[in-house]
Parts: C-alpha cells; structure tokens; sequence
C-alpha cells in the first residue's frame, strides 16, 4: 500500500536538502555550490557505465534495462542490455519501450507546466473550477485544494488514496469521485503520497484545455521533443513491437507473470517511454523548458515544480541532508550545495524505473528497468552520480537499497507468515455467510457457494476469489493486483442470536478503515 511513498523516502539516499525557490528565479548554478565538477571526472563516469549496469545485472539477473546519460544538452550514453522478456532473444535496445510508473508524474508535471504557461491554468487554481463536484470528506479542502496541492502530495489524503479501487477494475473517474470517502490526515501539512490525489488535478487540467489528458500531454510534450515511441494510453504501449513485458521475481527465476494497465491513473504511472525518449526530454528539462532552442514550456511555469513544498526527511544530524518534495519531483542538495531532481517508479508486477538530474551540471542519468522493485535502477543511478562528484563509489547501492525494498513486499495482514491453526473452530453453515455486502467505497461484495465453496465476487469486474477456512468465522483468501502482498483475512459478525452474518471486515480493504462491509 505505501509501496511509491516508500520509494520516495528510500531516495533520501540519493537527495540533500531542498531547492531554494531563488534558483527557480534564474539565479546561476554558482550561487548554490561553487565547487565544480571536472568534465573528465563526468566523462569517467560515462566509460564505466557499462561495467555498472553489466555488474548490476550479473548480481541480480533483471532480464533487462535501457541507460541514458545527457550532458550540456548532448545524449552522451544511450544502451541498452539484457532481453526484452525472458527466455527469448529479443534483445532491449535505446528504443525499447517501456512502462515508466511513477516516473510519469515529473513527465506529467511538465505537461501541467504547458498548460500553465499558455494561461489555460494557473498551478493555484481551485481542482473544483475545472472539475465541477471535486470532494473530499471535509467541506474548506474541497472548495480550497489546488492543482500545485495535489501534485505536492499535500492535500490530507491517506498514502494511496483510491489504489486499491483500481485494483478492483474502477476507472479512473470512480476513483477519483470515491476520494470523498477517504479520511483526512491535515491539509498542507502532511505528506502522503496519492497517485489519484494527482490523477484528479491532471484530469482538472485537461478538462480545462478541453481535451482528454493524454492527447494534453501527447500535444504539449511529446511531438514537440520527438519523443515518438511515448504515450500516456496502455493500448500504444502494449501494441509497440519492441516493447519491454514486466517480470517478477519468483525463487532466482525472474517470470513474465504479469500485464499492468496504469490507464486510470495514467498522470501517475501511466507513461511508457523508451531510454531515447527520454533523454530528449531530460534535454528539455536541463534547458529549463526549451528543446534545441526552442522554449516549448514556459521556464516560469516549469521552475515552480522544483520549489519545495513539504519535508519528506528531516535531518537528522549536523551532517544529514534533508529531502523535501516539489510538484511532481523530489527536490534536494547534494553535499556540495548542487541542487538534484529525481523521481523512481516501481510496479510490484515487474517494473522499475528512475530518472536523476543535477542541473548545475547540466547532467542527467534516466534508468529504465523491466523487473521488479528491487532497487536495480536507483543503484546504477547512485553509482553513477558517486563517480561523477566524487570520483569513486562512496557505499554499495544495491545493497543498501535491497534492504530497504524488500519492506515493499510486507504483508500486513495479520495471517500473513502463520499457519492455520491445529484446530480451529468450525465454521458454520456456507448460507450464514452467503449474500451480497455493501461498503460505499467498495461498493458490492457478493459471497456466494459455489459447488460447496464459498466464493467472493467484488469490483466493478466481479471478480472472483475463493475463501478457505482459518478459523471460527474468518475466512482467507489471495488478492491480486498491484497492491497484492499474499494472503488476506475476511471475518464474519454476528449479532447475538443471528443465523447469517451481519458484516465482514477485508483487512486487506481495511487500512484506512473502509474495509467493512454491511449485509
């Protein structure tokens, strides 16, 4: 559930404290850090590029992965290493495509930045001037959230808000209207990271420009930087020849087990995009919104997504650094003062990617991976950055970042790593448990018996689960999706004297304590 807003603490390792909002006013890389980098130094770190990646993927198997590298506005390193699916020979190269996940949302902010600098938008406009009966459970944060607060992460909203709705089959404007139900942490002042808190404000911003948001974001972004082989629609990813299938990692074996449609939070994670894509586009992001020299996004709009809005680390000590989030990118120092930009994407289904910018330097380095999170991409990246500043290595980043990836596959329910028990209690009779449940943000749960086994159907696909005994009147079963971490529990009530269950509770629906469902 917290897998992204987890990915985004673990980059803490590789940012500083954030961007002074002067640099946003044009002020020269110097006034932030004096201390330059020797362009043999830079130049070091693109000729061992191979032997990271190489070395990277020795250790991990990831079946494959595209690099790309710009410097002072040239791609210096573009390539491509390992299999675009596992157990073929169908070799990734720079235009393999690739799912993005979260790497999306800077993609996604640049586009919000057009909009804003053409005056269809203002980053400060209310998301209820474009998308009319905007909700969220307390009254003064409907009327009042932002565009700028839902793509800063600070709108109240729990971390995942609507993930597991999407999960079930919802689209994306079911979703974004079920929002309302969730409770609210303070507005402004608290960081959770919501895919669909940002997927509304981006579906605000195209309605306001009138058009959907990926045609927005085709129009203002990718024909103007050329990126041809990328798109914001599942359909051109999954049609593309030279594509990358996601993989899982089952024992030492990496498996093309799954597809991930990211269509309904597709200004979130729904971005596919080769390693040559997007180079141009961390091109146009160096060049502050111009692409060979042409300003295709106002600088004014784009600068404000690098500000920093809300602490994700603090420091620690005299020698921490700490991180902070702008729109839609992380925001820090390094520790000589430059300032980074940078962002990781992981589906738990079989992607991982990262981009990393320091724009003192004009540099940046984007990752594109097709195994799951393990921290493969942010390794390569930090190893790179590490030989470029400094000159050598300062730790073992896949290590590091291993240990701090594998939290993302916890299971918290709390069956998970039991048995069942020796002797449970026995369950009663399938009918006390048949019938059809009803939460307001779920929607229906229909349990039924089907050939002397009771089964859950639920979401928007009626999608089916069968329910094995645990113990007395709890039940478990294994989710799917995204989300998904293992087994889950469902337990029965019954008021004093009842022969049928009057409500269940789904612990794996039930962080925010939306999980119970009445008969």
């Amino acid at each position: 559930m917290n897998r992204c807003i987890a990915i985004t603490l673990i980059f803490a390792f590789l940012l500083g404290p954030c961007a002074s909002s002067a640099w946003a006013s044009g002020l020269p890389p110097a006034a932030f850090s004096a201390v330059t980098i020797p362009p043999q130094r830079i130049n070091h770190a693109v000729a061992a590029l191979d032997t990271i990646a190489r070395n990277m993927q020795r250790k991990t198997g990831v079946p494959g992965m595209s690099i790309a590298v710009v410097h002072n506005d040239k791609v210096v390193y573009l390539k491509g290493f390992g299999v675009r699916k596992a157990g073929t020979n169908e070799r990734v190269d720079a235009d393999t495509v690739f799912e993005l996940a979260s790497v999306s949302k800077p993609v996604g902010a640049a586009v919000i930045a057009g909009a804003v600098g053409r005056g269809v938008v203002k980053w400060t406009d209310p998301l209820r001037k474009y998308l009319p009966g905007f909700a969220l459970a307390d009254p003064y944060v409907s009327r009042t959230i932002t565009i700028a607060d839902m793509y800063a992460h600070r709108s109240g909203l729990p971390d995942h808000a609507g993930d597991l709705l999407e999960d079930l089959g919802y689209k994306r404007a079911a979703v974004i209207k079920r929002l309302a139900f969730e409770p609210l942490d303070p507005f402004r002042i608290t960081y959770h990271y919501t895919n669909f808190g940002l997927t509304a404000a981006a579906q605000a911003v195209a309605n306001a420009a009138h058009t959907s948001w990926e045609d927005l974001s085709r129009d203002t972004l990718y024909r103007p930087l050329g990126m041809n082989s990328t798109s914001s629609r599942f359909a051109d990813y999954w049609n593309a020849k030279n594509k990358a299938i996601l993989h899982v990692r089952i024992g030492n074996t990496w498996v093309a087990k799954y597809t991930r449609d990211a269509d309904a939070q597709s200004p979130a994670g729904g971005v596919s995009s080769s390693a040559r894509d997007m180079a141009q586009w961390m091109r146009f992001e160096l060049a502050n919104g111009k692409y060979n020299g042409k300003q295709v996004v106002s600088e004014a709009a784009l600068l404000v997504t690098r500000n920093p809005n809300l602490m994700l680390a603090p420091l620690s000590s005299p020698v921490s650094r700490a991180t902070f989030y702008g729109l839609g990118i992380n925001v820090g120092y390094d520790p000589a003062g430059r300032l980074r930009l940078t962002h990781s994407g992981a589906f738990s289904n079989g992607g991982a990617t990262t981009v990393f910018m320091l724009p003192s330097e004009n540099l940046g380095i984007v990752v594109l991976t097709n195994g799951a999170p393990i921290g493969v991409p942010e390794a390569i990246a930090a190893s790179f950055l590490d030989l470029a500043e400094f000159g050598k290595p300062e730790r073992d980043w896949l290590a590091a970042y291993a240990q701090r990836f594998a939290a993302l596959s916890e299971n918290p329910s709390p069956l998970a790593h039991k048995k069942p028990p020796a002797n449970p209690a026995p369950a009663r009779a399938n009918a006390a448990y048949a019938g059809t449940y009803n939460s307001r943000f779920y929607g229906p749960v229909t349990i039924a018996a089907q050939s002397g086994q009771l089964v859950m159907l639920i979401g928007p696909r009626r999608e089916s689960f069968p329910l094995t005994h645990w113990d007395g009147d709890t039940f478990s079963y294994m989710p799917s999706g995204e989300n998904a971490n293992g087994i889950a529990g469902i337990t029965f009530a019954f008021p004093a004297g009842a022969t049928h269950a009057k409500r269940m509770t789904i612990d794996y629906l039930n962080e925010n304590g939306l999980g119970t469902f009445t008969r």
